[in-house]
């Protein structure tokens, strides 16, 4: 029997105490917060994303960073072992659409509360607002930690599962890439991550609210293309969030210091002869009324104003006045509604964390540091990540479980 220490009471560091205790072990849990689980509690809009249903080749596909790390711990623990696991201790768990899964109860709180009650039953001791200063390695080999107290816990595994930066409020303050750096490791650079972006045009905050289904978004840096999807879109009042440009961040943080521009198809169903056609028939249905009140049964009466400013059209011509350049010009701002987007929100209102430790410095089967014998970093404090969809929490389980078994493993 050994005795370990998980430093972190998020998804992975609770997930790999039951693990580690379920073969017996002496298992000591370090939470800096008063309660554990403060970040799975706001994940998936407090409904909590546990994982996909997808298969595994679509878990991969999935990961943005580092995905052949994972080759391992996919294959080895799945997203349906995951799913296995919670059912097994209770938790009723459905598949929505995108293959995203959840409590049956919507309560991402039923999720931390499994994890509780399986924690308990193994005997994990949770230690709460215990806050680590630093790690104990001697000679290559790590032997416990230091609190902030300056009191000492010996230990003979050390996992450390901080999180990243994003969502700071849940204690995630960067705290695991100072103890891997202080053990020699490198940090890959870190920015936020499935975060909403800001925009230039001081018109923006008048669409604040408004949300877009079935639109396509695509996003460029000079003539590239670096993106582009099908779905839905939120504005706010400093920019646009929302399914597809929180994904679209992922793909284009390497591009944020230069200027991108977000082109909006906003009736991406119709060819731009079809939207044309269509236009003509509201125009003649609406043949005596100014072009301000002619575009109600096209678009959201929120965007009208900024589609007619797009245009040049005068809003109060009459639709029977307009010519067919105007027309066509019209066609061509709701194809292609453009915006400028000059920078992404902050940790805050970031999702994960992207960067991390250095993956060539762990093993990709045990998750263990290969610079330091006996400590294991899991989930977000690593450099991986994944878009949303419940598959940064697959993740953390399957990192998890990876170190727990790591005696298994080797």
């Amino acid at each position: 029997m050994s005795k370990v220490v998980v430093v972190g009471g998020g998804a992975a560091g609770m997930f790999a105490s039951v693990f580690y205790a379920k073969k017996g072990n002496e298992v000591h849990v370090l939470e800096k917060n008063e309660k554990l689980g403060k970040k799975l509690y706001i994940t998936g809009k407090g409904r909590c994303n546990i994982t996909n249903a997808c298969d595994t080749e679509d878990l991969f596909n999935n990961v943005i960073s580092n995905k052949k790390f994972l080759y391992s711990a996919f294959y080895t623990y799945n997203n349906h072992d995951v799913m296995n696991f919670f059912e097994e201790e209770g938790l009723k768990i459905k598949v929505e659409r995108g293959n995203r899964v959840f409590p049956e109860s919507d309560k991402s709180q039923d999720v931390i509360n499994t994890l509780k009650k399986a924690m308990h039953r193994y005997g994990v001791e949770v230690h709460y607002n215990t806050e680590v200063k630093e790690l104990i390695i001697e000679e290559g080999t790590v032997k416990g930690v230091v609190l902030a107290n300056n009191k000492k816990i010996m230990a003979d595994i050390v996992t450390v599962a901080t999180g990243g930066f994003s969502y700071q409020s849940t204690g995630s303050t960067g705290d695991g890439y100072r103890f891997a750096r202080e053990a020699g490791h490198t940090i890959v650079p870190l920015s936020p991550s499935l975060v909403p972006f800001n925009v230039k045009e001081e018109w923006i905050k008048d669409l604040q609210g408004l949300s877009l289904r079935n639109i396509e978004g695509t996003i460029y840096c000079g003539k590239k293309k670096i993106y582009s999807e099908f779905g839905e879109l939120l504005f706010t009042h400093f920019g646009v969030s929302g399914p597809i440009i929180i994904s679209a961040s992922s793909y284009v943080i390497k591009y944020v210091d230069k200027e991108l521009k977000l082109v909006i198809d906003l009736k991406p169903a119709l060819t731009t002869e079809q939207l044309d056609d269509r236009i003509l028939r509201d125009f003649d249905s609406n043949i005596n009324k100014c072009f301000r009140n002619s575009l109600d049964a096209l678009l959201p009466k929120k965007i009208i104003p900024i589609i007619i400013l797009k245009s040049g059209i005068d809003e109060d011509k009459k639709v029977n006045e307009i010519t067919k350049e105007e027309r066509h010009n019209l066609v061509n701002v709701i194809k292609n509604f453009e915006l400028t987007l000059n920078g992404y929100r902050s940790y805050n209102e970031a999702i994960i964390t992207k960067g991390g430790i250095s993956v060539k410095e762990i093993n990709p089967q045990t998750m263990e540091s290969k610079l330091v014998h006996n400590l294991y970093f899991i989930g977000e404090v690593l450099d991986l990540d994944a878009l949303t969809g419940g598959f940064n929490l697959q993740i953390a389980w399957s990192t998890a479980y990876m170190a727990a078994m790591a005696d298994e493993m080797n």
